[in-house]
């Protein structure tokens, strides 16, 4: 779940559960994980900070990015939690004492912390190995991602899967399909408590398509994969024109179709050429239905009024309280 759900939703009295991706491999958090052999902190981090209810002074503090010397691009929340991990061996003691530090009011849970890492099977039959090379592509990033799998197999971790079974409404998303949704997706035993929960399932699609990762999705295909992730309850019926003929695990599909300026859209993409296009239909599709629920598409504006592409949070918030 990410920031924009998280600041919207923690002003609201709600208890939230957030289950956050532990394999990442790049970056501060990937160093940390290879040097000191634990998880990866950098998903947990944004988190704990998403929800935090402390000072700014503070707040910067643990946003802050070292520039220079042997500390340089780790981040002072990343090394703040490898500590706490490192002096307490003990991941629920290092949750609490974040939790009280940055006085977090809901609960921050790994979905495992086993040794495992990412694997992608690309069209050409390549493997790729470790969650930054499929994030951050080396290889040719036209070239389609077929399959993603754990190597070892990840258990989740327990308190998770409590965490699933209580929940009244599970949202997944937004975040990269495969290099962050698809290491929680593919933790033994996670799906599994999702497909199993009486809990309304949500999935929030992506604004923008990702070199590498998604190129040319739209949100048809987006839903495609967090199903295949999910285990789909049905066969697709190969007589429908509709690509979700029978009752799947989600309920509903989150999506934008507000469209921004050409002049907007451009600057973000030079602020992030990893993000290639908006996330569309390819054509009007037959509604996504459940068969039991009914549920199906929300189709809405999802953007913040200028700037930057990105979910406004208090848009989001709305159509997820609604669903409660």
């Amino acid at each position: 779940m990410p920031r924009a759900v998280l600041v919207g939703l923690k002003k609201y009295p709600v208890k939230i559960s957030v289950i956050c991706a532990m394999l990442d491999s790049g970056g501060s958090a990937g160093r940390l994980r290879k040097d000191y052999k634990i998880a990866s902190p950098g998903d947990i981090r944004r988190a704990f900070l998403a929800l935090a209810n402390t000072s700014p002074i503070i707040e910067d503090l643990f946003n802050f990015r070292f520039q220079a010397g042997d500390l340089k691009d780790h981040n002072f929340a990343n090394l703040f939690i490898t500590a706490l991990e490192l002096t307490t061996n003990d991941y629920e003691k290092t949750i609490k004492e974040v939790s009280r530090i940055l006085n977090v009011k809901h609960e921050v849970l790994p979905s495992t912390l086993d040794k495992a890492n990412l694997c992608a099977v690309l069209e050409n039959g390549k493997i790729i190995s470790g969650e930054t090379n499929i994030d951050i592509p080396k290889h040719n990033g036209n070239l389609r991602i077929k399959r993603v799998f754990l190597k070892p197999r990840a258990k989740a971790y327990p308190k998770a899967i409590e965490a699933i079974k209580k929940a009244d409404l599970i949202i997944i998303g937004p975040g990269d399909l495969y290099s962050s949704l698809a290491q929680i997706l593919l933790t033994y035993g996670i799906p599994q408590a999702i497909r199993k929960s009486k809990a309304k399932k949500v999935y929030i699609c992506n604004l923008m398509t990702k070199y590498g990762e998604t190129n040319n999705f739209t949100a048809s295909d987006f839903t495609r994969e967090i199903e295949k992730f999910l285990g789909q309850k049905g066969d697709e019926d190969k007589s429908s024109s509709s690509p979700f003929a029978k009752a799947r695990v989600l309920d509903y599909v989150i999506y934008n179709t507000e469209t921004p300026s050409p002049k907007r859209l451009k600057a973000f993409k030079k602020k992030h050429p990893e993000l290639l296009d908006l996330v569309r239909f390819d054509k009007k599709p037959a509604p996504y239905r459940n068969a039991v629920s009914g549920a199906g598409f929300i189709g809405t504006d999802l953007l913040i009024k200028s700037d930057d592409i990105i979910h406004d949070p208090q848009k989001l918030v709305k159509i997820v309280l609604s669903l409660l």
